[in-house]
């Protein structure tokens, strides 16, 4: 027991135990936190890609955890050396005989490990069985595509690295690629001319109320990308060829969805002290200015002659046009398809295959 005099005094002079504890106890948390991100690490710590030539500050800040977290899809994807004999047991010959013009001469064991990775990653399990059978029609052309893309476009796929595409990169094991695009036409009943194609809410604009036309008129018709230059142009009109400010809308709403696409802001290609001058764009710029050519490309010589080849319900809901690439089907929101994973190390036969004499 305590003695009598201090019980007095404890009873005439309270202390308030509260304040002290509260202090004590934030501290005690603060250091806990600064611990903890010491050992773990800052998740929200920022890293910088530069864009542009060192002391101009053009880069573009990213998020490591965003960085370093992988592409979920990846799990998804299977390699050459997963396929087992089990797996090549289930190819049969009839599929065996199904050989894209483009494979001409490939090996029948190389062949029958393509098939099985094939149809892995589109999830079609029957592909290359029924050589009438639309899908396996559709694969013929697609395989020919692919070597295309890797032969033909290096200055795109193979930029930075050796990196290639394959069919997962814009399939993912879905029969149809997500983020394929179809024309839509207008999209405001309300209004006539220009404004009947913006001013609605979809998937081309973005969610934005910009012009829904955008992949059309670049990705499909070959329209020249541009906006209203720094000169005045009273006594001309659109019909001389002058960049209006409609014009610029629409390149907005393109460069909107290839910053989408990538995942990164408009200084990863322009220098944003001028915009309009070509001249200090990044090394980037002209990636990508390859990529539209590429897309341009895809969309005219491999996609569109597959219209007659689709069953009506795989046919755009307005046009019934055939499905058409940009691109997000290849990116979808990453910088690298796949972040930058190489899709052709183990499938040499996805580049061109030369002739044996």
């Amino acid at each position: 027991m305590l003695p009598t005099w201090f019980n007095k005094w404890n009873s005439e002079n309270p202390t308030n135990i509260y304040g002290p504890a509260i202090l004590v106890g934030t501290v005690g948390v603060a250091v806990t936190i600064a611990a903890f991100m010491v050992i773990v690490g800052q998740p929200f710590k920022t890293n910088s890609l530069q864009t542009g030539p060192r002391g101009t500050g053009m880069s573009v800040p990213e998020f490591i955890n965003e960085v370093q977290a992988p592409d979920p899809t990846l799990a998804g994807y299977l390699r050459r050396d997963q396929i087992t004999e089990e797996d090549i047991a289930g190819v049969s010959e009839q599929a065996l005989q199904n050989v894209p013009p483009a494979l001409d001469g490939i090996p029948e064991d190389q062949y029958a490990e393509l098939i099985v990775a094939m149809r892995s990653w589109t999830g079609i399990p029957d592909l290359m069985e029924d050589q009438d059978n639309y899908q396996t029609q559709i694969a013929y052309t697609m395989v020919g595509m692919v070597q295309s893309l890797n032969d033909d476009w290096l200055g795109h796929v193979q930029s930075n690295a050796e990196v290639g595409v394959n069919c997962y990169t814009c399939h993912r094991g879905q029969a149809v690629p997500s983020e394929i695009w179809f024309r839509l036409g207008n999209v405001n009943e309300a209004t006539e001319g220009w404004s009947a194609i913006q001013n609605r809410v979809t998937v081309q604009s973005q969610f934005t109320s910009l012009p829904s036309n955008a992949l059309e008129a670049y990705f499909l018709n070959y329209e020249q990308i541009g906006v209203h230059d720094l000169e005045p142009h009273v006594a001309e009109y659109p019909s001389d060829g002058i960049q209006t400010w409609q014009h610029t809308e629409r390149t907005y709403s393109l460069m909107n969805y290839v910053s989408n696409s990538l995942g990164v802001n408009c200084n990863f290609c322009h220098n944003s002290r001028a915009f309009y001058d070509p001249e200090q764009v990044t090394p980037q710029w002209a990636t990508e200015m390859l990529g539209i050519s590429m897309v341009q490309e895809m969309n005219e010589v491999w996609l569109l002659p597959l219209e007659g080849l689709y069953p009506p319900e795989r046919l755009g809901p307005v046009f019934a046009d055939a499905p058409k690439a940009a691109c997000k089907t290849c990116h979808k929101g990453y910088q690298k398809p796949l972040q930058g994973m190489n899709a052709i190390a183990e499938w040499p036969e996805l580049e061109i295959i030369e002739p044996e004499f």
